[in-house]
């Protein structure tokens, strides 16, 4: 079996990318456990095929995971039974937004607990994809809206393992409001490198990021030996009647693994922002959350949740670039 979770051969900024004409590629089905809404996948390459781990859920709105295969990128077929789903206090509500490494035969899905109170990040490991040993949450009195919009009680939802060491540890990048970082020894047990009230990078003000950050997939590497990462960040409108809209974008940082405790840039302008009519309605409207990014057969695949709702893809052909070449004759 061959599994690719850390992908090449990319610069800063990748794209640009082009949501596909055909979205969404999954969506809500039948009567069973993700009848009412899908959304938000972790992704990797395992045997020449794109594999999803995706989040979905009933009317009762309690998440579980389900796994989908595809040959092409676009066309998925999907297992009918979750391969994970709640079973403890701490996620009795959700196991939601998962995001995934493997590394040296070892599958390590980080993903949100949810209880209706605290959103915990969890860790779970497989050797194959489908037996699952859960380690729970990682970080304990940590809040990541510490220094923005203070929750007073655990909530450190989001995370991606790095799937190769740095000066000898394992790291981690981490959380919704603002990112921080943690080291292991084992890739079981973390350490958040500072304390709730530091973090390593914190929203924008007055841009399109200034209400939060999350972080977003797994790390690429680029041409120039930096680490890569598409985020997601957010404003907040207030609306006339009181009530509160969101507003999710997807950005990139780019990090040096010689400072790992820093971001060196992030894209100014997002790359992907709601506009299909999937994208701006849903459980929750105007939504683009991109939690899965895959090179596979020589296009970049992001994959993203719409609206809380149904599941998309946006594409990027690395021979592509920003911008007009201004060098051209004439």
């Amino acid at each position: 079996m061959t599994t690719t979770s850390l992908f090449g051969d990319a610069r800063f900024p990748l794209g640009p990318f082009t949501p596909y004409e055909n979205n969404p590629i999954l969506r809500p089905k039948g009567d069973s456990w993700e009848s009412s809404n899908l959304y938000n996948p972790a992704a990797l390459v395992v045997d020449d095929q794109v594999v999803l781990l995706y989040r979905a859920h009933a009317e009762d709105i309690v998440s579980h995971v389900g796994i989908a295969f595809s040959d092409d990128g676009y066309h998925f077929e999907r297992e009918n039974a979750p391969i994970l789903s709640p079973e403890h206090d701490y996620e009795r509500f959700g196991c939601e937004d998962p995001r995934i490494a493997y590394i040296e035969g070892t599958y390590y899905l980080t993903y949100t607990g949810w209880d209706r109170r605290s959103a915990q990040l969890c860790l779970a490991t497989s050797p194959d994809l489908r037996t699952w040993t859960k380690h729970g949450p990682l970080f304990e009195d940590f809040d990541t809206f510490k220094t923005m919009d203070p929750r007073g009680f655990n909530w450190s939802k989001a995370g991606v393992i790095v799937p190769q060491q740095i000066d000898g540890k394992w790291w981690m990048y981490f959380g919704e409001g603002g990112i921080y970082w943690a080291t292991s020894d084992d890739l079981i047990h973390w350490t958040p490198g500072t304390s709730d009230e530091e973090p390593m990078y914190s929203p924008t003000p007055g841009t399109w990021d200034e209400a939060l950050v999350e972080i977003g997939t797994s790390p690429v590497l680029t041409d120039d030996g930096l680490l890569l990462m598409l985020t997601n960040g957010a404003t907040r409108r207030y609306l006339k009647d009181g009530t509160r809209e969101v507003d999710y974008r997807c950005g990139q940082i780019v990090i040096d693994p010689a400072n790992p405790t820093t971001v060196l840039a992030r894209l100014q302008e997002p790359w992907l922002r709601p506009q299909t009519f999937e994208d701006t309605h849903g459980l929750v409207s105007n939504v683009t959350f991109v939690e899965g990014l895959v090179k596979f057969r020589g296009t970049w695949f992001a994959y993203y949740g719409q609206s809380d709702t149904t599941l998309a893809v946006a594409v990027a052909d690395p021979g592509a670039t920003y911008g007009t070449d201004l060098r051209a004759d004439g």
